[in-house]
């Protein structure tokens, strides 16, 4: 693990959504240097960026559902920016409010969203540039 450098970030209350990407995900992010972090509880995600900073893990995305129990991706994605606000934030919603997602892009707080369900070409295509600026 000494090689791991960066964290993609992965929240969905649904843990079928989480091993569907995980499944997705492990096809374009090399293990070897990227830890793949999913998370069904949002309330659970800063503390856990939080360490990985303080490991000097750098988060290449977080990849947020906008409908979850005890907290909107929307909030969340509020949060996370508060504190990294160069974090690259994308939501993958079936049922994201279009206001609050309009209302994120005014704010420059999302930088993509994927509808559920998802086509994985579309993930990916979405998903590569970002890992290739990490990269950079």
């Amino acid at each position: 693990m000494e090689d791991v450098q960066y964290a993609v970030i992965c929240v969905d209350d649904d843990p079928y959504i989480l091993q569907m990407l995980s499944f997705q995900l492990s096809k374009i992010v090399d293990s070897k240097y990227t830890l793949l972090e999913y998370y069904t509880k949002p309330e659970e995600v800063m503390m856990n960026i939080e360490e990985l900073v303080k490991d000097n893990i750098k988060i290449i995305f977080a990849l947020v559902d906008f409908q979850m129990p005890t907290m909107s991706g929307a909030d969340l994605i509020k949060d996370i920016k508060a504190s990294y606000p160069d974090l690259t934030c994308v939501m993958l919603s079936g049922q994201a409010n279009k206001k609050s997602l309009n209302e994120l892009k005014k704010q420059k707080l999302l930088d993509n969203f994927i509808p559920k369900p998802w086509d994985e070409e579309v993930l990916f295509e979405i998903i590569r540039p970002i890992l290739l600026e990490s990269a950079l």
